[in-house]
């Protein structure tokens, strides 16, 4: 694969690449690049994991070492399952798991706990992205928390946070840094800093952010994404099918293509791994379709000639079939995600 391919392979599904031109360079000159994302263990997996798997699995076939990283005491920082760092870890843990059931090779990606990484040239690192960010800017960044800038006013600690995020890619020694466009900011902040310290600039590259089924607020995406603290704003990746159906047939499903979840899920999940997209209707409502592409899908539907019932049907029967790997995964290797249950309260 030369360097073309490999980076048409890693900006597909993108939203924005900072820069592309810096990218382009390191696939032409770097012959082991190391990518990373950052989680925060906090919760069951929701679909928008798939799509973040899939471009993991892109860094890998693109030739990066990739780099999975819990975020233990970010989460902590964070007040994530109730800040215990024991029910984090545990969480952590499920997510390996999580990982290795959409389809990531356990063997060719590195797992990582930020703890493991926390010692003293850490630190010193973090002081020094501190001294070159003001704390307006720091602030600014807190969206990234899914908190408010006054949260801080309540809990110093929150104003690590930022400077943690930054810090994790400059110890790992990261050329790409990858997440979701809520990200952005944190990867700004990290960019900045280091052409102030003349240290390595990592790119960015962010996907896009899965609507919500419930559509709560289609003017700020980031607000509206899925969420592991609303079960039913999203579909977790080891639902049954018949939560999948009951779960996309009360979706929000608006006639245009802004904000509707079920044309994300379509675009993004479903026609990446299926070349074809089957939506079965009676007869007498004009009988099976089958559509070859999504913008083929969306032209149809958004023209008034697709119902909505019948396309939550199509995304139901498609997104079933597509995680059913990890639904038989999880029956295999129930070890972690029943800890994970009840560490939460559900076992």
């Amino acid at each position: 694969m030369d360097a073309e391919e490999r980076f048409n392979l890693l900006a597909r599904n993108t939203e924005e690449i900072v820069t592309v031109e810096e990218l382009k360079h390191i696939l032409a000159t770097n012959p082991s690049p190391r990518a990373y994302i950052g989680f925060e263990p906090s919760g069951l997996v929701h679909l928008g994991w798939v799509l973040v798997a899939n471009k993991i699995k892109d860094f890998v076939d693109a030739g990066f070492e990739m780099i999975v990283f819990f975020a233990d005491w970010h989460a902590y920082i964070n007040d994530k399952l109730g800040g215990d760092v024991e029910r984090i870890r545990t969480c952590a843990h499920y997510m390996e798991d999580c990982f290795e059931a959409l389809g990531v090779p356990r063997d060719k990606v590195k797992f990582v706990l930020a703890s493991e990484i926390m010692g003293i040239e850490y630190w010193e690192m973090v002081m020094k992205v501190g001294k070159v960010t003001s704390l307006s800017r720091i602030k600014r960044a807190m969206t990234i928390m899914g908190r408010k800038e006054d949260d801080a006013e309540l809990d110093s600690s929150k104003f690590l946070y930022p400077l943690m995020q930054a810090t994790d890619i400059f110890r790992m020694d990261i050329d790409v840094a990858y997440a979701g466009i809520d990200q952005r900011r944190a990867h700004m902040l990290a960019r900045e800093a280091a052409e102030k310290l003349k240290w390595k600039v990592p790119v960015a590259l962010h996907t896009p952010l899965l609507p919500g089924l419930k559509g709560m607020n289609r003017m700020d995406p980031i607000a509206n994404k899925m969420s592991k603290s609303d079960p039913d704003s999203g579909i977790l990746i080891h639902d049954t099918p018949e939560d999948i159906d009951r779960k996309i047939k009360k979706a929000f499903c608006p006639p245009e293509v802004e904000g509707n979840p079920l044309l994300a899920i379509s675009k993004y999940l479903i026609f990446p791994k299926n070349p074809v997209m089957i939506i079965d209707r009676p007869e007498k409502f004009g009988g099976r379709l089958e559509f070859r592409s999504y913008e083929e899908l969306e032209s149809t539907y958004v023209a008034g000639k697709l119902h909505p019932m019948d396309l939550k049907s199509g995304v139901a029967r498609a997104l079933s079939e597509q995680l059913a790997p990890a639904r038989a995964y999880f029956e295999r290797n129930p070890d972690n995600y029943n800890a994970m249950k009840k560490a939460i309260g559900l076992l």
